[in-house]
């Protein structure tokens, strides 16, 4: 594995600090989705599909037949991967761990500021200088937005936006595209044209922000948003999408947001970020099955970042979806690791040759997975 290219023109040797326009590659951190044009992410998701029979275990969804050959990798071997998530997570945190470890890393993690040098008063710059010493790449999540660039700033190695604040969360909209040129595809279709309806907490959602912007290195999307008042898309997410010639529609209702949609992505509403009372139209299911049934969408893509709150009236997506044809949730989550590795695999250099020559028949039974 050959070392990230470092700035030796800077203290202690560290990379560049993400600036607008670099894109994401080798020795390069990851802050945001604005680093990805169309090129760039069909490698990455090409590198995605090559590492998949290793993430998922398997040959690929809908196929029962498990893979028999090539589904042990070693390519990290000795690599060390520094897991800092001050914000509560479970598959985020989970999923980049697991790709990391399919990929025959080490992980080293810490979970929330008790257990951090920062409940003692220490800055992000020193602590990412300290742990980025102890690590080769770094995932960072923070309830800050900006505060995984400043972590990138003071970093030896190459640093991973898993999620700050209301910011940015670029791993995420990597995995829903992925998702969702998958689903798509199994259709005849392609994200190239497509309708897609976002509903939900548009304004503190950071899945919602990235998913859009990350949209523009794509082709006539039309997308119909949906949010209750006060949760409304933020002007400057909006204007990248329409920038880029897409069409935007701002919908009174969510089942205008679904009429003629190939897809829908729902968010749960961030109650944590909302400041003073929440809005009183929030109550009851923001899509069940009888509003898809009304907006004639019972076939549509469902997608959702997850968690979804499954509490009585958490306004979110229902579980009485949960058995039609179209639900992608689960599609996403497992999708995620595969991702994940192709991340990994491109901030630290590894190539598809270095996969494949690193990569054996596994020695365990196989046969406890099932089909995904």
């Amino acid at each position: 594995m050959t070392a990230p290219d470092l700035d030796q023109s800077r203290p202690n040797g560290s990379l560049h600090p993400y600036g607008e326009g670099e894109l994401f590659g080798k020795g390069k951190h990851l802050l945001s989705v604005s680093q990805f044009d169309r090129p760039t992410l069909v490698d990455l998701f090409t590198l995605a599909d090559t590492v998949a029979p290793i993430a998922q275990r398997q040959l690929g969804r809908g196929d029962r037949q498990l893979a028999t050959g090539q589904t042990v990798c070693s390519v990290l071997d000795g690599a060390v991967l520094g897991s800092l998530f001050f914000e509560p997570s479970t598959r985020t945190r989970l999923s980049f761990e697991s790709a990391f470890l399919r990929l025959g890393g080490e992980v080293t993690t810490t979970t929330g500021f008790t257990f951090s040098s920062m409940a003692k008063g220490e800055s992000i710059e020193d602590t990412s200088r300290v742990v980025s010493g102890y690590s080769d790449v770094l995932v960072v999540r923070h309830p800050d937005e900006g505060s995984v660039a400043q972590f990138a700033a003071a970093s030896v190695v190459p640093v991973i936006n898993a999620g700050d604040g209301a910011g940015e969360h670029p791993s995420q909209a990597l995995l829903d595209l992925y998702t969702l040129e998958k689903e798509l595809g199994q259709r005849g279709g392609t994200v190239d044209g497509s309708t897609i309806a976002v509903v939900g907490d548009l304004r503190h959602g950071r899945t919602v922000h990235s998913l859009l912007k990350l949209l523009t290195v794509y082709r006539d999307v039309s997308v119909r948003l949906f949010a209750p008042e006060s949760l409304e898309l933020p002007d400057e997410t909006a204007r990248h999408l329409t920038s880029a010639g897409h069409r935007l529609t701002v919908c009174d209702t969510v089942v205008e947001a679904l009429r003629g949609a190939d897809a829908v992505y729902t968010t749960r509403v961030q109650r944590e970020r909302i400041t003073g009372e929440v809005p009183a139209s929030i109550q009851g299911n923001l899509i069940d099955r009888s509003v898809l049934a009304e907006a004639d969408a019972l076939d549509i893509v469902i997608m959702h970042p997850l968690p979804r709150d499954s509490r009585h009236d958490a306004y979110d997506l229902s579980s009485d979806v949960d058995d039609l044809p179209g639900l992608a949730i689960f599609h996403q989550t497992d999708n995620g690791v595969n991702v994940r590795m192709a991340i990994f695999l491109t901030a630290l250099g590894c190539s598809p040759e270095m996969v494949r020559v690193t990569t054996k028949q596994r020695p365990w039974d196989a046969t406890l997975h099932w089909n995904r």
